[in-house]
């Protein structure tokens, strides 16, 4: 199974993506929550580049994907779930469940330092919230973000399939949670009790500092509620709430290039968490 998922790691990646993007931007097009406030042509490119330009670097700085890394430590017998003698289905959850609370963690991390807000700001300041949302991260982030999650299955030993669901998972989750995509509110109440659906996470794309600071789950909604982070719903609703930050509000903020060079612009605001006033 190993060997199959490293021969074939990028065509199964690349068509879960194209899969899922497909289908979340359908799906809005079709039956959009709520109005855009900028149109697909004034963001979509940038947001897409950041795509391009991440996912190059990765391949450039981190030869050895996490996947490959993990069947390396796993088949090794080393990481803690090795320590165990477990069922093979067992540690797959177990992985499944620790990586994701790591991506909790680590998201919380970079709303709480100021230096690592200016870097993941770039993902907040998207002025409208939609798929291509979803995947737009400052490449800073993401080569610390790699590094983190090496360093997790350096420690933990999950199998190479563990790995590749689960970041199949979080892609695809991400694209779904930021999806402009209307769902029933009844079933969006049923999915939230397991998983973070888009009017969950729309509240952490608000405009107010108390609402970013909320909602950090990205695949399990349990997290938000075990740690006392989850907000049902925006103030102001989820028609009416301003998407975005209060920096960098203008059109021109849009483009790939103010997108790359905006931590080193302005100061970090009032949204790291150790800067809130409650």
């Amino acid at each position: 199974m190993d060997e199959f998922l490293l021969a074939n790691e990028q065509t199964i990646r690349l068509s879960i993506f194209l899969g899922v993007f497909t289908t979340m931007a359908v799906w809005e097009a079709l039956a959009p929550r709520r109005a855009r406030s900028h149109g697909r042509l004034a963001r979509w490119p940038s947001n897409i580049g950041i795509v391009i330009l991440n996912s190059v670097i990765l391949r450039v700085l981190f030869p050895v994907a996490a996947i490959e890394f993990a069947a390396g430590i796993h088949g090794g017998g080393l990481g803690l779930l090795g320590l165990f003698g477990l069922p093979g289905w067992i540690e797959f959850l177990i992985a499944i469940i620790v990586l994701d609370l790591v991506i909790y963690l680590q998201h919380v991390l970079f709303h709480a330092a100021p230096l690592l807000w200016r870097l993941h700001r770039m993902h907040h300041q998207d002025l409208d919230f939609d798929v291509t949302t979803g995947a737009r991260f400052h490449p800073i982030e993401i080569l610390l973000s790699m590094g983190i999650k090496l360093m997790v299955i350096a420690a933990l030993g999950p199998s190479a399939a563990a790995v590749l669901v689960f970041e199949a998972l979080l892609n695809g989750m991400a694209m779904f949670n930021h999806a402009n995509a209307k769902l029933p509110l009844g079933l969006d109440a049923i999915l939230r009790m397991f998983v973070v659906t888009p009017d969950m996470h729309r509240v952490h794309h608000s405009v107010l500092p108390n609402e970013t600071n909320s909602n950090f789950g990205f695949n399990l909604s349990v997290w938000d509620r075990l740690f006392g982070t989850y907000r049902a719903q925006p103030a102001a609703g989820h028609d009416a709430m301003t998407i975005g930050i209060e920096q960098f509000r203008e059109p021109r903020e849009l483009w790939l290039d103010r997108l790359l060079l905006q931590p080193l612009r302005g100061d970090a605001g009032a949204y790291p968490i150790n800067r809130r006033d409650s």
